[in-house]
């Protein structure tokens, strides 16, 4: 009896000893079915809408022609406005890009990289990049305010609202300045 009763204590210590040192494998068969949704939330990005992505990507497309113009306008603008002009374009839409790259990366979108082509003007730049420059804040902020108002995702929206804001500024700036122009 004795010799069993050391046994048994020998194999209760060697096993819990072997369990210490090689724990059970988690092989899934003791969790959930199904995971809760927020746990499911937090692994995978919620799907955007067709408009959303699209409304995203030519948000990038659209704010890297900014800044390339706003370059071009530093560089080959006449007048000081102008110049003046070109330089709030590349800051705002160098900051907006930055942020809508960053919450495409949390969506999952994967956004256009490559460099906008540049657009030509003639010998009055000043006054051809500036009407071109209302002509495309009138169509962004017309398209910004329809995501804000009608996006279907609450983080894209919210970007999407403040940036109306800049471009409304923008536009009344463009405007501004195209009426300084000689």
């Amino acid at each position: 009896m004795v010799t069993l009763g050391i046994g048994s204590l020998c194999f209760a210590t060697t096993a819990s000893a072997l369990q210490s040192q090689y724990p059970p494998l988690r092989t899934g068969a003791n969790a959930e079915a199904s995971p809760s949704p927020a746990k499911a939330a937090k692994a995978a990005p919620a799907a955007l809408s067709a408009k959303d992505k699209t409304f995203m990507k030519n948000a990038a497309k659209g704010g890297m022609e900014e800044v390339s113009m706003g370059n071009m306008a530093q560089q080959k603008g006449q007048s000081a406005e102008v110049k003046n002009f070109g330089k709030r374009m590349v800051t705002d839409h160098t900051r907006a890009n930055n942020e809508l790259m960053a919450l495409a990366a949390k969506k999952g979108v994967a956004l256009p990289n490559e460099q906008p082509k540049a657009e030509k003007f003639g010998a009055n730049f000043d006054k051809e990049y500036m009407a071109d420059m209302i002509k495309d804040h009138q169509k962004d902020l017309a398209e910004f305010q329809d995501e804000a108002k009608n996006g279907s995702d609450p983080d894209l929206k919210a970007w999407a609202a403040k940036t109306s804001e800049m471009v409304r500024k923008h536009l009344a700036l463009a405007q501004q300045t195209q009426s300084k122009l000689k």
